[in-house]
């Protein structure tokens, strides 16, 4: 390929012919990374530089596959398999087996994954006789992989005295004595986990210098993508490979730093010019995915960073539309907004389903559009997550009330019979279902006539299970006197789910929370909604609704052109031509969890800029001014992200109302003001949601009165506060059971029951 050179703008042909030397490569979003990487690679091979004398490193294996694949398209597949390419901890195994017996390892070791550790913790805790309440695997796993991100070992984490206070202080004060037994065990099973590919090739590089040298010999060029994403064990592996030949080339954007919860430094991108003084720098600042005014509309986002390397994204693409910013009356009606807008933008610009994302803070929030989204018969899919409904702590507490409602449900019986934990092993389970299969009767008729069973279990077994039935029969017996909110709280408070949850603190035992408290949400709103129009509240009644909305019957068998719903990291590195960035208020986003530091607002401006840098064609950015949260309805404020935009660049649909406060200097009182009073990442940890004491809202929605019922009449203006605006249609009947008919804006036509119904006559 005589001509590759002048498929790249001279930004990118710089990047790419510049092979001596230290090369730091700012790329902005959209800015054609990955080619500047591919070619560069083609570059050094067309002038004669051996395949196996690069090494180039990503952060996945799709990115190291696509990669080696156009570079097999320009120098022939032969010399593309030959590289040194793959993820961080592909390569270093690599290294690990060919250099095991240096510390003692077969060459054959055992790569552990998640699962095979979590095992292994819960085997070391048990041994040592400590409470697997205290220890919960995840939770220690995740202390052990931070210490080794950290190359901190065993013995050195028992001096950390930063780190022993912090574990005192959780109570959790033998996490160094499990880190030290289990790379015991792991050294004495021949098996390393993922943290280890990378603290065992610094510790083989430290050990043996030899091997250090023979490494830095043989690889004269290394490429590392995404270097804002790296972590400091990574760091310390890339820095002394690098130091005899000195030709690095790293590539990355430091404002779409978005992972320091997953170990990553941005210090590494931003503090490149110090471990390389002689290095050039090359900007990728031609964005050719967005439109001008999306791109524009980033930049003034980012520039409120401090900690940054500046740079100057353009685009040469149409001007484009301004960003839409819809103000919502409810978390409800922004799902409304949201589909309503897909459906207008596809009919208008003939777009696929696949053209449009919704991108969310938490996982939680895909709930609500997941739901509007079947309800209007439209394809979706979940990214890098299950469905709402298909989460298993989800699927646990539903499980629970399907057996309130039908005990002979066996399959959720076997889901929830020893969750929580209540002594009822594999082996009990095994001898129930095996009566059960001999008596031709359900597990249920077993574990209700135990005494006719009685030589199969001990005593204390027998005691177990009896215990288990009496929640059961306890739980169905306020079928028919509570709410499907308030049996709902009562399951899963009694039956141990809660105070199981959280015990754990750590991130992904927060979203685990946070999504049973959405389903709670949504049990509240169905509530709510059906007393509005008059309808059945019960459990029974619930369930029914949401086996209806996972029904998989009516789902396209296409997995491709479907409606993408995802988080914001999850999108990083994606673009859709049509994205709707949901749920931007104070204290969702930025998160709570975020407002004590400004590093921690710093990296959530990032995250807003990866959001929005996603879209191609349109933007549009959403948010509700109130959101169910603990069952009750509570004001929300607009995120100051909105207001950090400039305003030629964006235009509101709806009322406009006050942004929150663009913050000046950062202290920990305004982070108070800022953030939610009543969100689940700010509470104090429990379990104990707060009851709804007003129906239509709670303390928080008490302030929005209704009008009169005898001044309403058809054809007058309303607001409801969940629905927004609508037209009075027709008023039937007589109270206590008069009906309005009322045609919402965004939702449509609604049947409300007027003595529960509150509307605000707006003219």
């Amino acid at each position: 390929m005589q001509n590759y050179l002048e498929q790249l703008n001279p930004a990118q042909q710089q990047a790419v012919i510049t092979t001596e030397g230290a090369s730091l490569v700012i790329a902005g979003a959209g800015s054609g990374k990955t080619r500047v990487l591919t070619f560069r690679i083609a570059h050094l091979l067309m002038q004669g530089v051996p395949p196996h004398r690069i090494l180039a490193l990503t952060f996945t294996n799709k990115a190291a596959r696509e990669m080696k694949l156009r570079i097999a398209t320009m120098v022939g597949n032969d010399i593309a398999q030959k590289l040194w390419m793959g993820t961080f901890h592909s390569v270093f195994a690599r290294i690990l087996r060919s250099e095991a017996d240096k510390l003692g390892y077969p060459s054959s070791f055992t790569i552990y994954d998640t699962a095979d550790s979590k095992s292994l913790i819960k085997s070391i805790i048990k041994q040592m006789k400590l409470s697997d309440k205290e220890y919960k695997p995840g939770q220690v796993l995740g202390r052990i992989s931070s210490a080794k991100n950290d190359l901190v070992t065993p013995a050195a984490y028992a001096r950390d005295q930063h780190r022993m206070m912090e574990d005192q202080a959780s109570r959790k004060g033998m996490v160094y004595e499990i880190y030290t037994r289990y790379m015991r065990q792991c050294y004495k099973f021949g098996a390393m986990d993922f943290d280890d590919l990378l603290l065992n090739t610094n510790i083989l590089f430290r050990d043996h210098p030899e091997i250090l040298q023979k490494y830095q010999n043989w690889i004269q060029y290394i490429l590392v993508d995404e270097y804002q994403d790296t972590n400091y064990s990574q760091y310390i592996i890339i820095k002394k490979l690098a130091q005899k030949h000195g030709n690095i080339c790293v590539v990355g954007d430091d404002a779409q730093s978005i992972y320091s919860f997953r170990g990553a430094k941005i210090e590494n991108i931003l503090n490149f010019r110090n471990d390389y003084p002689d290095y050039q720098l090359f900007k990728l600042e031609q964005n050719y995915r967005s439109t001008q005014n999306i791109v524009n509309a980033a930049n003034s986002i980012i520039a409120k960073n401090q900690k940054q390397i500046k740079k100057a994204v353009f685009s040469e693409k149409d001007q484009g539309s301004r960003i839409k910013i819809h103000n919502a009356y409810s978390d409800i009606e922004e799902g409304y907004i949201v589909i309503n807008d897909i459906k207008d933008k596809k009919l208008k610009h003939n777009y696929d389903y696949q053209d449009f994302a919704i991108l969310y803070r938490t996982n939680a929030q895909s709930r609500i559009f997941e739901e509007a989204l079947r309800k209007s018969n439209m394809p979706y899919k979940i990214y890098g997550g299950l469905s709402f409904y298909q989460r298993k702590e989800i699927k646990d507490l539903l499980a629970y009330c399907r057996v309130t409602v039908n005990p002979a449900d066996q399959e959720a019986l076997k889901r929830i019979i020893n969750y929580p934990t209540r002594g009822i092993g594999k082996t009990t389970l095994d001898k129930i279902e095996a009566a059960a299969v001999a008596s031709g009767k359900a597990m249920w008729e077993i574990l209700i006539s135990l005494e006719d069973t009685s030589r199969l279990f001990n005593a204390g077994t027998q005691r177990k299970l009896n215990s288990f039935v009496g929640l059961i029969n306890g739980f169905a017996a306020s079928l028919k006197q509570q709410s499907a909110y308030d049996l709902v709280m009562e399951i899963a408070t009694q039956s141990g789910m809660m105070k199981d949850l959280y015990h754990d603190r750590t991130p992904e035992a927060i979203a685990r929370q946070e999504n049973i408290q959405e389903l709670m949400n949504g049990i509240q709103e169905f509530s709510n909604n059906r007393m509005e129009e008059g309808g059945e509240t019960g459990l029974i009644h619930f369930l029914e609704e949401v086996s209806l909305l996972t029904d998989q019957d009516n789902e396209s068998d296409d997995d491709i052109n479907k409606v993408t719903l995802m988080t914001i990291h999850s999108s990083k590195g994606l673009e859709f031509k049509n994205v709707y960035i949901v749920g931007v208020e104070e204290g969702l986003f930025p998160s709570s969890m975020t407002l004590e530091s400004e590093q921690g607002i710093e990296e959530e401006r990032r995250l807003f800029y990866v959001a929005v840098t996603r879209a191609e064609d349109y933007a549009t950015i959403s948010f509700a001014r109130t959101r169910y949260k603990y069952g009750e309805s509570a004001f929300c404020r607009p995120s100051r992200f909105i207001g950090e935009i400039h305003s030629d660049f964006v235009e509101f649909s709806g009322d406009k109302i006050k942004i929150a406060d663009k913050p000046g200097k950062f202290t920990p009182k305004q982070a108070e003001r800022r953030s939610f009073s009543n969100t689940s990442t700010t509470a104090k940890p429990g379990y104990n949601f707060k009851k709804v004491e007003n129906r239509q809202g709670g303390k928080k929605g008490a302030s929005f009165s209704g009008s009169a019922v005898g001044n309403l009449k058809a054809g007058l203006l309303v607001e409801h506060i969940r629905f927004g605006k609508g037209r009075i249609i027709s008023l039937d009947g007589e109270m206590p059971n008069a009906k309005a008919t009322v045609d919402f804006e965004n939702a449509g036509l609604k049947q409300l029951l007027l003595k529960f119904a509150k509307l605000k006559i707006l003219g």
